[in-house]
């Protein structure tokens, strides 16, 4: 097989011209800057809860082929999948104040172009989900950059920026809801699609894994400040409190009791939205 892409945390490989295997690894990412330090069996997690999701919402078509015909030595961490032009656009949805949603309502009281109510805290649920997408640029090229929904629009068609927009907060308000069933509340996440042949939507890569999205459980939610997570929000808090790093490559090791931390937070949201006990 041949090595097609390496993503910060997805290595990417063709397997014949109609199929690819993506392999989830265990290096984790923080403002686009993949540390040296690897958190224990995320790549696992990562595939074993973007499975789940995928079987919840299998009504929308996905790009999964078999999360069981793979190399040996990728098994459990990898999905052969069906290859599909992928949409160069990340589309996310917000339903709660954080992270660089709350960065830009403090500035000027809107996201991507999307005004909200006056007053409103860290942490708050919004008056309803909003979709806030983003640029898809690689990490050598620069960083992901929100955008308006007119900007997305002028960059892939009006029409389908529309029915991306539609596809990304009904995919979110109805896993909000399972997630909410489990005593989760699914702060935001990020959705990528893909184009066949014949112009139909699919989704593809990961999907509401604790890397692309931000979950709390319903009983830490106290809005006013920062949030208690069970996602890579950790890490980039970690990250961030350290006050000597820029942001800019080679990142810092994490120390031994973060990477603990951080590999217990993965495990326990896994097994609270999926009800299973992981095994690794």
């Amino acid at each position: 097989m041949e090595l097609v892409h390496r993503g910060k945390v997805r290595d990417v490989y063709a397997d014949g011209p109609d199929e690819l295997i993506l392999v989830a690894s265990d290096r984790v990412s923080v403002y686009d800057v993949v540390l040296p330090t690897p958190i224990p069996d995320k790549g696992k997690l990562l595939t074993a809860l973007s499975l789940w999701w995928f079987d919840q919402l299998s009504d929308v078509p996905n790009h999964v082929v078999s999360a069981t015909d793979v190399p040996a030595e990728w098994a459990g961490r990898a999905i052969r999948c069906r290859r599909v032009e992928i949409v160069q656009i990340e589309c996310i949805a917000r339903g709660y104040l954080a992270g660089l949603g709350w960065e830009a309502y403090s500035k000027d009281g809107a996201i991507s172009g999307v005004a909200l109510p006056a007053g409103l805290l860290q942490g708050d649920r919004l008056p309803e989900p909003v979709f806030t997408p983003t640029t898809k640029v690689a990490p050598e090229d620069g960083h992901d950059e929100p955008i308006s929904f007119e900007e997305m629009g002028s960059l892939v068609g009006v029409e389908l920026a529309e029915r991306l927009r539609t596809l990304t907060l009904d995919l979110y308000s109805r896993a909000a809801a399972i997630a909410e069933e489990r005593g989760v509340l699914l702060v935001d996440t990020k959705f990528e699609f893909g184009l066949t042949p014949d112009g139909d939507i699919v989704l593809a890569d990961e999907v509401l894994t604790s890397d692309s999205s931000r979950y709390w459980r319903v009983e830490d939610w106290k809005p006013g400040g920062r949030q208690y997570g069970y996602d890579k929000q950790y890490v980039r808090d970690w990250a961030s409190d350290l006050g000597t790093w820029d942001r800019t490559p080679p990142g810092p090791e994490i120390p031994a009791d973060v990477v603990e931390e951080a590999a217990r937070r993965y495990r326990f949201m896994y097994e609270r939205i999926t009800g299973r006990t992981w095994t690794g």
